[in-house]
């Protein structure tokens, strides 16, 4: 199954529509579900989970969101490639890329409602908007929720809740979180403070693809851990209410950097510039540090705001599969990275050089005042 048509255009979650993006990049919603009277996808054979599939599919593709939709009724007609885009597309999990025949895939044009069958439970119901839009998403996946309930018979039990492969899923199947940049937390070396305050109540923090990854372009996934034991308005609450905390005190700590050290950070600003604009060889990693602080550059009103789009497109683009998808033959990583290079200097070509409008530039002369020199 070719996924070409799928990546003409952005996701509509890239466009920062409805819920802002200046902090909170993207939010997203997940639920976990299960057949009544079916083996986990973990203990299930072969024919189990291909029956399942059957069951579950028909189901899916019937709900009136999932119009027009990608479907996919084996993971095997995937490439390995295809399986890559949609996991930097944030469609499917790395979990989920690794599934072949029985396990299955839908999602919906505009690429913000994506259905994972036999991952490691029956169904991982998906949607993911820009912006902080938790109670936006738990509306919409509550609805879908409701609809399929009318057609499938959910593992659920009176005391606990909805039935899970793992135990912290258990309860309301419910996992709610949201991509952050936190650009002048890292700058400011209080991240790690952040993260153990936020990991003490209860909450996650992971990097750019969840569990496991690297917090890379200081991009940081803050979710709920726990299912079990609370309504689903409770956990988003609690989030809502964390999210709101760490916006404050990254917001806290760009104010503290332009005033203590504004030098630095037009610097970082101005080298991410240079580097994007004359490089000829980026890494993966490299660019999405890079692409950082270029849109930290746009939320200080060093680069115009009309360019925000372009960088969170870029993050996306710039990833190895997205890279690779056009070309015939699995490109080295020399190649990649020269294409990136190549990439980023064709759409930063007209854009102005930053400023930082009130920096000092004056220096010390040696006298101990300070000179224009």
């Amino acid at each position: 199954m070719k996924i070409t048509n799928l990546l003409k255009s952005s996701s509509e979650w890239m466009r920062g529509e409805g819920g802002g993006n200046r902090i909170v990049i993207t939010s997203r919603l997940r639920l976990a579900r299960n057949l009544d009277k079916y083996p986990f996808p973990g203990w299930a054979k072969k024919v189990e989970r291909e029956k399942i599939l059957g069951v579950i599919q028909p189901a899916v593709s019937a709900l009136p969101e999932m119009a027009h939709a990608i479907i996919s009724d084996s993971m095997d007609h995937f490439t390995p490639l295809e399986k890559q885009v949609l996991v930097e597309q944030h469609l499917i999990s790395r979990e989920h890329a690794a599934k072949n025949i029985g396990s299955g895939l839908v999602v919906n044009k505009p690429r913000t409602l994506s259905v994972m069958i036999n991952e490691e439970d029956h169904l991982r119901i998906q949607a993911i908007r820009s912006g902080l839009q938790l109670k936006a998403l738990w509306k919409l996946v509550d609805k879908i929720d409701t609809e399929l309930e009318n057609s499938l018979d959910f593992a659920f039990s009176p005391q606990i809740g909805y039935l899970t492969a793992c135990p912290t899923n258990v309860g309301t199947g419910m996992r709610a979180s949201v991509m952050m940049h936190l650009p002048a937390l890292v700058l400011s070396e209080q991240i790690t403070q952040t993260i153990k305050a936020v990991n003490r109540i209860g909450l996650a923090v992971r990097g750019l693809y969840g569990e496991g990854t690297e917090a890379l372009g200081n991009l940081f996934q803050v979710s709920n851990q726990m299912t079990l034991g609370e309504s689903e308005y409770d956990i988003l609450e609690k989030l809502i209410k964390v999210i709101g905390k760490i916006i404050e005190n990254e917001e806290n700590a760009r104010q503290r950097l332009l005033q203590d050290r504004p030098r630095m950070v037009a610097n970082e600003v101005g080298r991410a510039y240079g580097v994007v604009l004359h490089g000829y060889s980026v890494s993966s990693k490299e660019a999405l540090n890079l692409l950082s602080m270029l849109r930290l550059g746009v939320d200080l009103s060093m680069l115009p705001e009309d360019y925000r789009i372009d960088i969170d497109e870029l993050f996306i683009a710039t990833q190895p599969a997205h890279l690779q998808k056009d070309y015939e033959r699995k490109l080295t990583t020399e190649e990649r990275d020269a294409l990136r290079a190549d990439l980023l200097r064709e759409r930063l070509k007209s854009w102005p050089v930053p400023v930082m409008k009130d920096l000092d530039v004056t220096t010390p002369s040696k006298e101990g005042k300070k000179t224009n020199e």
